[in-house]
């Protein structure tokens, strides 16, 4: 799967984890695939993972615009699945009106999902 919420019980927070499937040539990131966690390393430090990380940060700015969520983290993440691990990006979200110590919304929650499905199809990440 390419895209993993999991939502924080203690706090109006979702983490998002958008694993890369396939070659990205617009952003010179053409290995995905590494046995070695470590190996994941050199990936997300490339000139073209910035690059990716810098649309993805315009896309929420214009898609986070005059909602109640807002972005408290966004970075690389090694992604593991069946002993194969990739890049990916790593987004929290955090619902600005929630209460600090409840859940997120509903609402929110669709919200950020339907953001998190956006972020996978425009930058093409499986």
């Amino acid at each position: 799967m390419s895209i993993r919420i999991q939502h924080d019980s203690n706090a109006p927070n979702a983490a998002i984890e958008l694993t890369i499937r396939h070659p990205l040539p617009d952003y010179d990131i053409e290995e995905i695939e590494a046995f070695v966690p470590r190996d994941v390393d050199p990936m997300l430090a490339s000139q073209g993972f910035h690059d990716l990380l810098d649309e993805a940060r315009s896309i929420l700015a214009s898609a986070l615009h005059g909602t109640e969520l807002e972005v408290a983290q966004l970075t690389g993440a090694i992604c593991s699945q069946d002993g194969v691990h990739r890049p990916g990006l790593w987004l929290v979200l955090r619902e600005t009106g929630a209460a600090r110590d409840a859940q997120m919304s509903a609402a929110a929650k669709a919200k950020a999902a339907a953001l998190a499905e956006e972020l996978r199809g425009r930058l093409q990440l499986s």
